[in-house]
């Protein structure tokens, strides 16, 4: 989420405020999940849920928010977590559509192969960079946003980790729409291509 160049001073420490927040949240759900995934999911739930209801920095419509009582989620499922080594790719840049029709420049850098199907990983490129794996699935456009949803983007702190063994954590459960799907007015790159699956995930945030 990012304000407008014309924002107030306030906005932008709101934004640092959010992320901070965002950041803090992820470390306690990478500690909580290793011994009890489940209550890690709630508390991921839950702390999103505040943050969409209370927090200057919401993506949500104001009118949105006077009736907001949680974000619809699909009930955990241990079966749509599973851990992945990065199969490392040659690098390729690439540029994928934003949903204000904005080119993202991305670089794709490897792989990860779960029993779901496999998915690219790719840098955000630009300033600050960060890795990032989008997907779309069978539920995109009819139970999730057309767009698609994210696994991992750790320019925004969502970040469930790794394995002592290097790893991926990459666990459908903590999926989340981008903030454009709440509010037009957020640019957000959608899912490449080549990160579509051809089965439902039903795990993770999904629409009404």
């Amino acid at each position: 989420m990012t304000p407008d160049s014309s924002a107030s001073d306030t906005a932008w420490l709101d934004l640092l405020d959010w992320r901070r927040q965002v950041g803090a949240l992820y470390a306690r759900v990478r500690e909580l999940r290793e011994h009890d995934p489940v209550a890690a999911h709630g508390l991921w739930q839950a702390e999103r849920n505040r943050l969409f209801r209370d927090h200057a920095q919401s993506p949500l419509l104001p009118e949105a928010r006077a009736s907001f009582d949680g974000l619809p989620v699909w009930p955990y499922d241990p079966a749509l977590s599973f851990t992945a080594p990065i199969e490392p790719l040659p690098q390729e840049h690439l540029t994928t559509p934003s949903s204000t029709g904005q080119d993202m420049p991305l670089v794709r850098f490897g792989r990860v192969t779960v029993p779901v199907g496999s998915l690219d990983v790719y840098w955000i490129d630009v300033y600050g960079g960060g890795v990032f794996v989008p997907f779309r699935d069978a539920t995109s456009g009819t139970d999730s946003y057309g767009g698609g949803r994210y696994l991992l983007d750790t320019a925004k702190s969502a970040d469930l980790g790794s394995t002592a063994a290097g790893d991926l954590v990459l666990d459908f459960n903590f999926a989340f729409h981008p903030s454009c799907f709440y509010d037009p007015r957020w640019s957000c790159p959608l899912a490449p291509p080549r990160n579509v699956l051809r089965e439902p995930v039903r795990a993770g945030e999904r629409a009404e």
